[in-house]
């Protein structure tokens, strides 16, 4: 992985259905320091009706999931001016389509990207109407087997499609146990395709691991701040804390692009001869002594005696000439 990890800041709902707002989220995650900004678009009548139920029971002003889905709507002219302002500010448009007609209006729009939803894998109708759209696809894999996985794959390859897998846990928040962090080496080894993380744990440390672990790609909620209202607060990272995920993700890149090879060290020879130390005596000790360990000290710096790592080679040798307590120890000083 040369390039550094792209990493997606998703609003989803986050914008409470509030125009305003959503337009606030984009400055906000703009000055971050993530490539691209992801949104979920919901047309209900499209993807939806009265009779999906809630997956958390949280709004108290929707009386139906097709109703919330309703208010979170924007018309294609606001989302124009949505994909335009992410331009302005220098970031990916990214979208998830839960319809064949969002994908239409994101065509108008021009996307960047197709995000699928892990709820959408096996939507073989939607995949179709995405992959004539010639445009890169990350696929998240929260609820989905190998075996699933494994015929979206041979539909995507089937279709000369560009994607990539995110490992992910539909989990909100995600506990450490749930993470599947070993299951991003299992996809890139499967499908030797760009693997990545999409992360629900609310935590800055889950990124960072993934991409120690070899995520390319990392998505994450990211919202004003945790309690607000709404299905995905509670597993959000802050803006701040997004800042923060942003350099600790870029150093770790930088860490992996630089190995370290234990077995060439010259670089610290100057520093070995500082730190390392020189057989030294801890005592007055008079011509002809033989010493013990119990007369020997470690002094700073190297070169100024016998090693210290060589103590084990004077024991039992005759001093020839007295000794003052804190003494080197050099070869010339023993029979």
């Amino acid at each position: 992985m040369n390039r550094k990890p792209y990493l997606i800041a998703e609003i989803a709902q986050a914008h409470e259905g509030s125009l305003g707002i959503l337009h606030s989220y984009i400055d906000a995650v703009a000055k971050t320091g993530v490539q691209a900004i992801k949104f979920q678009m919901h047309l209900a009548e499209a993807e939806s009706s009265i009779h999906e139920p809630f997956r958390v029971q949280f709004s108290k002003e929707d009386a139906t999931r097709f109703d919330y889905w309703k208010r979170m709507e924007f018309t294609l002219d606001q989302w124009k001016g949505i994909k335009q302002h992410c331009d302005e500010v220098g970031l990916d448009f990214i979208c998830s389509p839960f319809s064949n007609l969002a994908v239409d209006w994101l065509e108008e729009i021009g996307v960047h990207t197709y995000k699928v939803g892990s709820g959408e894998v096996n939507n073989f109708l939607l995949l179709e109407k995405i992959t004539q759209t010639g445009k890169p696809i990350i696929l998240s894999s929260g609820m989905s087997s190998f075996a699933e996985l494994d015929q979206t794959v041979a539909f995507l390859n089937s279709k000369k499609s560009q994607f990539s897998i995110l490992q992910c846990t539909t989990a909100y928040p995600t506990q450490p146990e749930q993470y599947g962090l070993n299951v991003i080496a299992e996809l890139k080894q499967r499908y030797n395709i760009p693997i990545g993380f999409s992360d629900h744990s609310a935590k800055m440390a889950t990124g960072i691991a993934a991409v120690a672990l070899g995520a390319e790609i990392l998505e994450f909620h990211v919202v004003f701040h945790r309690t607000m209202f709404g299905p995905d607060a509670i597993a959000s990272l802050t803006l701040e804390e997004t800042k923060q995920l942003v350099e600790a993700v870029h150093d770790i890149h930088s860490a992996l692009q630089h190995p370290i090879h234990k077995n060439n060290n010259a670089a610290f020879n100057e520093l070995k001869s500082i730190f390392e130390k020189s057989l030294a005596l801890n005592k007055n000790l008079p011509q002809g002594h033989t010493l013990t360990f119990a007369d020997l000290e470690s002094k700073k710096p190297k070169g100024y005696g016998i090693s210290a790592a060589d103590f084990e080679k004077v024991i039992g040798r005759q001093l020839t000439k007295d000794k003052s307590q804190w003494d080197f120890l050099n070869e010339d000083d023993l029979a």
